[in-house]
């Protein structure tokens, strides 16, 4: 079975919406304001890049990264990777060439499916609501979150407030930056 690991940056009260200035929040940018940035605390993204072999979005997120990401450097690990967006409405003519493969799917059923092919780690950057239907049907396995010493209030959730039996978490890798940056490594136990 393939590992899914969903990746964030999210604020000490949750919120996950737009970490890189997307329009339309309050807050938007809030990674990069007032806050120092420390190289060490992003280290694991170059890693995330090198373990993934396949990228998996919601529709909100894949539009907005895929007219930019294909193009940046600091990205380059992930042109050539299959994409897999969860969407209902998205249509094929609304998928990006030069990419890599990219493929739609329809449901938490099909992302199910897809983690028992071959392959290694998919991993899912931002999709709020995707990240929140897919832990609640137990389908994620590992989370690499940046925690920002921020409050935000208001804003997209990481998690949802579903009421649902405890999901187990085990530490594997944290570490405390001089800006206030957490590294949290969680593998979700089954």
């Amino acid at each position: 079975m393939r590992t899914l690991i969903s990746t964030a940056f999210v604020s000490l009260d949750g919120v996950v919406e737009a970490p890189g200035g997307e329009p339309g929040y309050r807050n938007s940018g809030w990674t990069f304001k007032d806050i120092e940035f420390v190289p060490e605390a992003f280290e694991i993204k170059g890693r995330e890049q090198q373990e993934a072999t396949a990228m998996l979005f919601g529709r909100t997120s894949y539009e907005a990264f895929s007219p930019v990401w294909p193009g940046m450097e600091e990205f380059a690990h992930y042109k050539d990777m299959p994409k897999y967006v969860v969407s209902t409405s998205l249509t094929e003519d609304a998928l990006v060439s030069g990419w890599g493969e990219n493929t739609i799917l329809r449901s938490l059923d099909d992302v199910a499916a897809l983690k028992k092919t071959e392959g290694g780690p998919i991993i899912m950057h931002g999709s709020a609501t995707l990240n929140r239907n897919l832990s609640d049907a137990g389908l994620i396995d590992r989370y690499h979150l940046l925690v920002f010493p921020l409050l935000l209030g208001a804003g997209k959730r990481l998690f949802s407030d579903t009421d649902k039996d405890t999901q187990q978490l085990k530490l594997v890798e944290h570490e405390a930056y001089a800006n206030g940056l957490q590294k949290n490594v969680f593998a979700v136990i089954h």
